[in-house]
């Protein structure tokens, strides 16, 4: 049976069927009235941060030393522009969301967030030079420091959460998580915004890698792949609703190294300075400092081709 193509006044009648969608979940509700901040924006302008931070490594063409002030004054200028719409939009999204009708101060809070942002850059690129060092020293196969800046996915991961964190902790919506969910998508490795991640952090290889929101990380901390810093539980309200903002995620103090498929689980569980964890080791509890935890190997059975006959 041959099915008739659908009309303009079928593609009418389906736009005007979705736009009065009463079934459509309360957060689509609430998009109505306003743009939500767009992605492919939010990735434009980290990929503008990261051309200001590292000018020249992740561009199409090569930067002259002597047109350097003026593009990194061009990249300025077009992230300013593109976060403070942005933002602005996420701040006016979180305050239908949360039923805010009159504090009015969604631009402010948005100019504000932006320049919390650009403030802080001259320090991000001092904790990114010691996470670049860090990897480059503690990769045998690192041939230069360029090849870590230009190709390593764990300094990708790190680069963006860097910059998401500053604007969790100034509070903005949405953008955050955009922008560590794109370099999720990029590299494997899952950051959330709201940790907080010490100088000289090093992933290597990376794949598989989760971080929790509450997660706290030390000073030349090293992960491997596969590593989970997780929530052990999630405790919940007289609702039935996970309770936030509590702390549900380790914490890994300084100099620590976390070899491939460990599992640290709870907000009480702490890897004390110095400590190693060894590859699939499932934790969840705390250690002392220079600890060295391992699991117990089992005596693999080796046979040689003559056992066979």
């Amino acid at each position: 049976m041959n099915t008739p193509p659908l009309t303009a006044s079928d593609l009418k009648s389906l736009a005007e069927s979705l736009c009065s969608c009463e079934s459509c979940s309360s957060s689509a509700k609430n998009t109505r009235g306003f743009h939500l901040a767009g992605r492919n924006s939010i990735y434009q302008a980290l990929d503008d941060l990261i051309a200001i931070l590292f000018p020249g490594c992740h561009g199409r063409e090569p930067m002259p030393p002597k047109l350097l002030c003026e593009f990194i004054a061009t990249k300025l200028a077009s992230v300013h522009a593109i976060l403070s719409e942005q933002i602005e939009h996420a701040f006016r999204y979180q305050c239908q969301f949360d039923q805010c009708t009159d504090c009015g101060d969604c631009p402010e809070k948005a100019a504000a967030a932006v320049k919390r942002l650009l403030d802080s850059l001259a320090d991000l690129k001092q904790t990114l030079q010691q996470d670049i060092v860090a990897a480059y020293e503690g990769d045998p196969a690192a041939r230069s420091i360029m090849e870590v800046v230009m190709s390593y996915p764990g300094l990708q991961a790190i680069m963006v959460q860097r910059i998401a964190h500053v604007l969790y902790q100034a509070q903005v919506p949405l953008i955050p998580r955009i922008m560590t969910e794109h370099a999720h998508s990029q590299t494997g490795i899952d950051i959330h915004p709201g940790a907080k991640i010490g100088p000289g952090f090093f992933i290597d290889h990376g794949t598989g890698v989760v971080i929790g929101e509450t997660s706290t990380i030390g000073k030349n901390v090293k992960l491997y792949q596969g590593v989970t810093l997780g929530a052990l539980s999630f405790p919940k309200d007289k609702d039935g609703h996970p309770i936030k903002g509590i702390k549900r995620h380790p914490a890994v103090e300084d100099d620590v190294t976390i070899y491939a498929g460990a599992t640290i689980l709870g907000g009480e569980t702490t890897i004390g300075a110095g400590s190693e964890i060894g590859g699939n080791v499932w934790l969840t509890h705390s250690v002392p400092p220079h600890s060295k935890v391992y699991n117990q190997q089992p005596k693999p059975l080796i046979t040689s081709k003559e056992s066979h006959k």
